[in-house]
């Protein structure tokens, strides 16, 4: 069980994106050089956020920038806007219903429901974490490994 990494790598393009404002035009080729990954997977991961309306992209010339302030884009919205149906299939049930087991009859609608709670749990902890937040803690990291003297501020 685990979240794909489709969502790591929307955070990073987006953290670049803010942090290259006014600095750099933001292309899926600075983003795959940032991020090691294919072209391809930027060019769809872009797609994805500019659909769900987290990002807008220069037609043309490209060049991505955010949609919205960091503090109203949730760690959630990322990921749903990569993996849509990603949470509802997060804990799998295997199929049994036709047998005579009557444990095998129920398993189902017994497991739907704490499946359903973790599910909640996930979704609402993910709510709560903004891309904000995770621009601050990189911004804290990047101050803590680079040498005095060295202006990091955006």
């Amino acid at each position: 069980m685990q979240i794909s990494m489709k969502c790591s790598i929307a955070v990073h393009c987006l953290i670049f994106i803010y942090e290259a404002k006014g600095i750099a035009k933001v292309t899926s080729s600075l983003l795959s050089q940032s991020t090691g990954c294919n072209p391809v997977i930027i060019r769809n991961t872009i797609s994805a956020l500019k659909k769900a309306r987290l990002i807008t992209v220069a037609r043309g010339t490209g060049g991505a920038e955010l949609c919205k302030d960091p503090s109203e884009i949730t760690l959630y919205m990322i990921y749903n806007a990569l993996e849509p149906t990603g949470l509802s299939s997060l804990i799998g049930i295997h199929s049994c219903q036709g047998r005579a087991c009557p444990v095998a009859q129920n398993i189902h609608d017994v497991l739907q429901k704490s499946y359903q709670q973790i599910e909640d749990s996930i979704r609402k902890t993910m709510e709560s974490i903004t891309l904000e937040s995770m621009i601050e803690d990189f911004h804290r990291r990047v101050s803590e490994t680079v040498p005095p003297g060295i202006d990091t501020s955006h």
